[in-house]
């Protein structure tokens, strides 16, 4: 490869680190062809890219970001290093590296995480996986703050419409009385 190639490659790794707010680092060494694409389309029937590059290309393209990333090139950019990159859904790469593990077997560790970023915040190591696979979306917290400000108000209405049939019928016996 030569240094002009290189320095394409790095300058679309730089920018699809802008684009992305959460990517992942993976090892996948072992692994034959078949289990790569079969791992690659999973992730693309998931909506994620994966993609594998040499670490000295990841590690100049992150020296291109705005964030420090300077752990996660120190600790996560040695061996085999592969991508995932998710431009919506901070935990979906997580979960879909668990779910893969599942399908291989019981002892299946690779895809392995090396590190992770979700909107800047750095992850590292496989024991962070877990914790990663429960991050909730965006979406899922302001569907659960949506639903917490609805519901004193939901009660609020409930009250008053059972109080109403109260309040009609006591209206009706006292009309009734002075008749």
């Amino acid at each position: 490869m030569t240094r002009d190639e290189k320095q394409v490659i790095i300058e679309g790794l730089t920018e699809k680190f802008k684009e992305t707010p959460h990517f992942y680092i993976t090892d996948a060494s072992g692994f034959s062809v078949a289990q790569i694409n079969a791992f690659r389309k999973v992730c693309f029937e998931k909506g994620v890219e994966y993609k594998v590059y040499k670490n000295t290309l990841i590690k100049k393209a992150l020296e291109n970001q705005e964030a420090d990333y300077s752990t996660l090139s120190e600790q996560a950019l040695k061996g085999f290093s592969g991508i995932i990159f998710s431009p919506e859904t901070s935990n979906l790469p997580a979960k879909i590296l668990i779910d893969f593990r599942k399908k291989l077997g019981k002892k299946a560790t690779k895809p392995a995480l090396k590190g992770a970023s979700i909107d800047t915040d750095v992850f590292i190591g496989e024991e962070n996986l877990e914790l990663l696979s429960k991050l909730k979306s965006k979406e899922e917290l302001l569907g659960e703050v949506i639903g917490l400000l609805q519901s004193p108000a939901k009660n609020v209405i409930s009250a008053l419409q059972s109080g109403q049939h109260t309040l009609a019928g006591l209206v009706k016996t006292l009309s009734e009385r002075e008749s």
